[in-house]
């Protein structure tokens, strides 16, 4: 690490101009959560594993921000060469080099890892003391990592219509209806689930995330598609040229950004779906139109396409294709629902399966009953880690129908582990199973009709009344969320506290969101909406998906978190104030919470009887996918529960 930094350093001191403080944050060139190994910058000059953070290197000094989540994992992963500042608690990374860096000082960035929205924020910070922000031409970690993986050459595969619902060409249509509408000539498109969606595409590029490194740009009579060209074969190519998509190469898009920028960019095949309400002669040509914007997202693209524009003629504003993709359509609406069935059977599966290893190898009394371990059956020989028991749970999911591959690194922790909020068990490292801590685990799976999320928390020996009381705090705030019934226009800011209140009530709190959105084959963590004590005024709508996932840590000790996949949908009410129509949430994931870690005396008659109902529903659900074992242990998980 500390030779990492020192070469570092050595070429931030040769740079034209030398530069005081290089920023190495975690986003690739598309501000991707997710990012493939060759991506994985910021981890390699930190050591720090998390999927959030960025990393200032000074002349004399290194700091890594993360938030929440990470607080604990990266006090353990960082070495003494490193400072943490933790997100929400420290002065913001933008703050911190306004106020220390010396004045003048060129902070270098590569251009293609920053978003315009970062840079210009950090750019309005310097102006108190002419700090400037300097793109360097070349990624400097690039040139010191020695032993970075190449770029995989993974092939792109269509995405049937079967599982997508809508067609591309209805997609690029609706396009260029809100292209005509905002008045821009153009989109410049960088999301990689945005790219994959409006064109029907999927890909194995980055790891739990079915997409593919690409751009795109849809103008109102053109669609391109910039990728490396030897992942697409004759029949995606002639499939994109259909559906009039020209492929290019990927590094095209920046001197094509540039063409797009004088109007310049022309296509070679006539695109398909220019159609507009407006356009009474079908399509619209570009020199016949006299908008000369262009439309770029500036959270997700980069820097360096938008240097080549002129800032008078972008329009910065969030991608159409945000909304649109979170507002699902009725076919995978129903192709979740089926996929988060399949997995809740697969979950049911693990519980099966660990509840007998736990009482034969470790003498756990198990999941139902509440006793003291019997340590003299503790298997001397045989042992279960936290690793060894995600792969097994991923071994459930990969037996089920469509099964893709899991939607994120599962989060196998057991006893203090679990207070690691995004915890990552490595095998060489990870803990075994403990019969007397509680284990969470969050995990969850792509299928080609649907990406899942669930997470689950138990104990197999005797919990004690603080554990329980947590459990149910949480529980209860769970509960709380998923019944709650809102007005149209309600953002999950608004709706945050129901799943807080009660730990609020014991001066408890966790310190991550509450629920995000999940894609359709798509990325786990899906916008523009969220449920946080962040503020985002995105309001929740009908058809989208969010989750629900209170939870508490006791840093050392334990975690607890309760996780389930939501839709939104209309409610039935009796009245309708206002004329709003009012929403509420659907539970489409299917798995039993664990009654011996529920204080029953804590909850109320209507969270009873919701849990009930839930339990009687899984039952019902996932009866035809188990065998008569597995059916006998569910029936006993899912038994209704009375005072």
């Amino acid at each position: 690490m500390a030779d990492t930094l020192s070469a570092l350093r050595s070429l931030m001191a040769s740079h034209s101009p030398p530069l005081d403080a290089l920023v190495v944050p975690s986003e690739d060139y598309h501000q991707s959560e997710y990012v493939s190994a060759r991506d994985k910058r910021r981890e390699f000059v930190s050591g720090f594993t998390g999927s959030a953070g960025l990393a200032l290197i000074t002349k004399n000094e290194a700091r890594l921000w993360t938030d929440g989540r990470y607080f604990f994992q990266a006090t353990q992963q960082l070495s003494d060469q490193w400072l943490l500042m933790r997100m929400g608690e420290d002065p913001a990374v933008d703050v911190w080099m306004a106020d220390n860096l010396p004045e003048g000082s060129a902070i270098g960035i590569d251009p293609w890892c920053v978003s315009i929205d970062t840079a210009q924020k950090w750019e309005r910070a310097f102006v108190k003391k002419q700090q400037k922000l300097v793109q360097t031409s070349t990624n400097l970690v690039d040139e010191v990592w020695k032993s970075q993986p190449p770029p995989e050459i993974n092939p792109v595969v269509i995405h049937p219509l079967e599982y997508a619902g809508r067609s591309v060409a209805d997609k690029l249509k609706d396009v260029r209806k809100k292209l005509v509408q905002v008045k821009v000539h153009s989109i410049i498109i960088s999301a990689l689930d945005e790219v994959c969606w409006l064109y029907n595409i999927r890909g194995t590029d980055v790891a739990y995330s079915p997409v593919v490194h690409a751009f795109a740009i849809v103008t109102l009579n053109s669609a391109f598609f910039y990728v490396d060209k030897r992942k697409v074969s004759s029949e995606v190519n002639s499939y994109l040229e259909t559906n009039g998509i020209e492929v290019r190469d990927y590094k095209a898009v920046s001197s094509d950004v540039s063409l797009l920028a004088s109007n310049e960019l022309k296509p070679s095949i006539q695109a398909k779906g220019t159609e507009t309400e407006t356009a009474g002669n079908g399509t619209i040509k570009a020199e016949e139109s006299n908008n000369d914007l262009i439309w770029a997202d500036p959270g997700y693209c980069c820097y360096a396409l938008y240097s080549s524009l002129n800032p008078d003629k972008v329009l910065l504003q969030q991608s159409p294709l945000a909304l649109a993709k979170a507002l699902k359509n009725p076919v995978e609406l129903e192709g979740l629902k089926n996929a988060h069935i399949r997995d809740g059977a697969a979950v049911v599966q693990y519980h099966v399966w660990l509840d007998k290893q736990m009482q034969e190898m470790y003498g756990a009394s198990g999941f139902f009953l509440e006793e003291e371990t019997d340590k003299k059956k503790h298997s001397q020989t045989a042992k279960l880690t936290e690793v060894t028991a995600s792969d097994k749970l991923e071994g459930f999911r990969a037996s089920k129908e469509n099964f893709r591959g899991l939607s994120f690194p599962t989060i196998s922790s057991v006893g203090p582990n679990a207070a690691i909020i995004h915890y990552s068990p490595e095998a060489e490292t990870c803990a075994e199973l403990d019969p007397d801590r509680i284990y969470l685990f969050d995990s969850g799976a792509q299928y080609l009709d649907g990406t899942t999320d669930i997470t689950r928390t138990v104990h197999f020996g005797k919990p004690s009344a603080h554990e329980k009381a947590c459990y149910t705090a949480v529980l209860k705030g769970h509960i709380a969320l998923g019944n709650a019934r809102f007005p149209n226009g309600t953002n999950g800011h608004a709706l945050d506290f129901l799943a807080r209140v009660p730990l609020w009530k014991y001066g408890l709190d966790y310190r991550h969101g509450t629920g995000h959105g999940i894609g359709s084959y798509l990325n786990v963590h899906e916008g523009p909406h969220l449920i946080s004590f962040r503020p985002r005024n995105v309001p929740l709508e009908d058809s989208m998906t969010v989750t629900d996932e209170p939870g508490y840590y006791e840093d050392g000790n334990f975690g607890i978190r309760l996780e389930n996949v939501l839709i939104i949908k209309k409610a039935d009410t009796k009245f309708n104030f206002g004329d709003k129509v009012f929403l509420q949430f659907e539970h489409i994931t299917w798995a039993p919470y664990q009654r011996k870690l529920i204080d029953v005396s804590l909850l109320t008659p209507e969270e009873l009887e919701w849990l009930n109902t839930y339990h009687s529903k899984c039952r019902s659900i996932l009866d035809s996918y188990l065998d008569e074992s597995e059916k006998a242990w569910l029936k006993k998980a899912t038994e209704p529960i009375s005072v």
